[in-house]
């Protein structure tokens, strides 16, 4: 009997190290911030004089965690200091370039670390079961190495996790094109009507503004993420991107 309660604590304590060990490289590894920016496509819009450089903007989102403001004031902060000479206007009828902004997502997403910690703490029940089997102390000992086995490892990894926090933005700039110069836009929209049918609508106009989209998407990963941390440098190079485009 008190070679069994050995072995159970002797297996509690090798899970624990090995969990421990599992929590100390994610803290390590991921101590630091990584923030990166993908687009799906890069927009160019014609050059124009200097006194066209005016661009009228517009952000929005169905987020309620996202901080429209904040965005938007680091947004003109990094178009208005690129050094191309751009500027923000409150009128589109003033502007050269309309840019609308909608943020679709700011959420957290399931790290890719979260498949490993679930494999460990299965393979913690598993090879508690095997040395209390081994030890002869029969099911029940097995069932209780298995378990204490589990529950450290949960414990253990509750503290460290694998955090990434995902922003997407979709972004359409219209440009007004020089004179003389016509655009023909041509659109297709279905709308579902209800379960048992839809309606398409396609129709032609001709316009004096050329029309570009894209997406942006911006990651951020650490231990222990948290969406005040994450934000700040989000915004930053989430705008830093769009900038870009001028």
């Amino acid at each position: 009997m008190i070679m069994h309660q050995i072995y159970i604590v002797l297996f509690a304590v090798f899970t624990l190290f090995i969990s421990g060990c599992g929590a100390i490289h994610t803290s390590i590894a991921k101590k630091d911030l990584d923030v990166q920016t993908k687009l799906s496509t890069s927009i160019f819009v014609d050059p124009v004089p200097s006194q066209q450089r005016k661009i009228y903007m517009e952000v929005r989102s169905a987020v309620m965690e996202f901080d429209r403001n904040v965005f938007r004031q680091s947004l003109i902060t990094q178009i208005e200091s690129s050094g191309n000479g751009y500027q923000i206007v409150d009128s589109p009828s003033d502007a050269q370039y309309s840019m609308s902004v909608f943020v679709r997502n700011l959420e957290k997403a399931s790290p890719t670390a979260a498949e490993n910690y679930l494999s460990r703490g299965y393979e913690g029940v598993a090879a508690g079961s095997a040395v209390a089997f081994a030890s002869g102390s029969g099911y029940r000992g097995a069932a209780a190495g298995g378990i204490i086995g589990g529950l450290v490892s949960t414990a253990t990894n509750a503290f460290v996790k694998d955090v990434t926090y995902l922003l997407v933005a979709d972004i359409q700039i219209k440009e007004r094109a020089r004179s003389g110069v016509i655009v023909r836009r041509d659109s297709k929209t279905n709308t579902k009507i209800s379960d048992d049918g839809a309606t398409t609508q396609t129709y032609s106009e001709a316009t004096d503004q050329k029309e570009y989209r894209t997406r942006v998407v911006t990651t951020a990963n650490k231990a222990n993420l948290e969406l005040e941390e994450a934000q700040p440098l989000m915004f930053e190079k989430t705008a830093y991107a769009m900038a870009s485009f001028f």
